[in-house]
């Protein structure tokens, strides 16, 4: 496990005393404006070999803006495309946990978070880097995320972020980014982090849980027009995972995208919720996740018609422990992996489809089709067939 002595956790560890200026760093970077400016803070340090990672997991900054960003602060951008191994990897797994924080909202960073340390941790050791750092702050859980992830990857050398002790005012940051001609950072009024299974908005305008809206042009998925496309969606699920919609098999990134515009066009898929902090704190977050609106609910369906109730029961205690590990930086760890393997298990079952009528705002369902069924279809004929199977002992004798 990790050593405080790993720990960057302030601007004034940025130093020759700490880390050597001319070894390779890597920093997480996403285009963003804590990112822009820890690279302005590396550059102006003398840190001469920094390398700029972004993950590309379908966010909404583009590789122009971000490639502009480092070619201003003279650092190289590495860009990796994850999208792929971001959904078979790690949504997939998410839908069969039903990964619902509290009944609020599917969780999204959380699952995002632990592929990123994975990619750095990789590109760590491409280029014998020493340093891996990001730019969470202790308002953000990601910095456990990150942080946790980074340890349990087994990553020997310093990691962490220089905000968690040393927080920097945004409007302090944005003026020294001007400074260099980086003046679009300006424009943010909220924080973001988006990927193909979530668009996330908080802090700035957003901070006050009892004061709080976001500006509808700031929804890309969930926002509805004066045309709304074919109300009726069926999506097939096959052991656990979606692969199709309306009969057209799909690989599950395409399928994702389908349902974004699909369903986020009637409104559906929009959630607010309070998430906690380390000290029991809480924070708002708003999220837009139309697809996942649409799959988790059908894997529900799904599940409770193939899957015995008991097995259900003890699944639905088992997911928000899911949950918990996950949220907790232990993506990684030994009981998350446990927990993971019984989910797998009960997926297997889980085949068939269900059928849903879209409304602005809503939706219901129209058809439950499981593969091993264990629902009743004609309650009366069961009925007559149950007792008399239960009588004819007494018959007999």
């Amino acid at each position: 496990m990790h050593k405080q002595e790993q720990f960057i956790r302030s601007f004034r560890q940025l130093s020759p005393d700490v880390l050597d200026p001319d070894a390779p760093i890597v920093t997480l970077f996403s285009g963003g404006l804590d990112s822009s400016y820890l690279l302005l803070r590396l550059r102006d340090a003398g840190f001469s070999n920094v390398h700029a990672l972004s993950v590309d997991l379908d966010e909404d900054e583009t590789a122009e803006q971000k490639q502009r960003i480092a070619d201003e602060l003279g650092v190289r951008l590495h860009i990796v495309d994850g999208r792929q191994v971001f959904a078979e990897e790690f949504v997939r797994a998410a839908i069969k946990a039903q990964a619902i924080y509290l009944d609020t909202h599917p969780v999204s960073s959380t699952l995002s978070r632990p592929l990123i340390a994975r990619f750095a941790v990789e590109l760590a050791r491409d280029i014998n880097a020493k340093a891996i750092l990001h730019t969470a702050n202790r308002s953000q859980n990601t910095l456990r995320r990150l942080n946790g992830a980074l340890a349990l990857l087994g990553f020997s050398g310093h990691y962490g972020s220089p905000y968690d002790l040393e927080p920097v005012d945004r409007e302090e940051k944005i003026q020294e980014l001007k400074t260099v001609g980086l003046d679009q950072m300006s424009e943010r009024i909220v924080s973001g982090d988006s990927n193909l299974w979530c668009r996330e908005f908080e802090s700035g305008i957003l901070d006050d849980p009892e004061d709080h809206a976001v500006p509808e042009h700031m929804y890309r998925w969930s926002r509805t027009g004066a045309e709304l496309p074919q109300e009726a969606v069926e999506v097939r699920f096959h052991e656990g995972v979606p692969v199709a919609v309306n009969g057209v098999r799909k690989p599950l990134l395409e399928l994702i995208s389908d349902l974004n515009a699909r369903v986020g066009a009637f409104g559906i898929g929009r959630y607010s919720g309070l998430e906690h902090l380390d000290n029991g704190e809480k924070v708002l977050e708003i999220r837009e996740m139309p697809a996942a609106w649409l799959l988790l609910r059908t894997y529900r369906h799904l599940e409770t018609a193939s899957l015995e109730a008991e097995t259900i029961r003890e699944k639905m205690h088992l997911e928000q422990l899911w949950v918990r590990e996950s949220l907790e930086g232990r993506w990684y760890g030994e009981l998350h992996g446990a927990l993971q393997a019984f989910i797998d298990i009960c997926a297997q079952r889980v085949s068939g489809t269900v059928r849903w009528k879209l409304t602005v705002g809503g939706a219901e369902t129209r058809s439950i089709v499981a593969d091993q069924a264990r629902y009743l279809r004609d309650r009366e004929t069961w009925e007559k067939n149950s007792i008399r199977a239960e009588k004819a002992p007494y018959l007999a004798a």
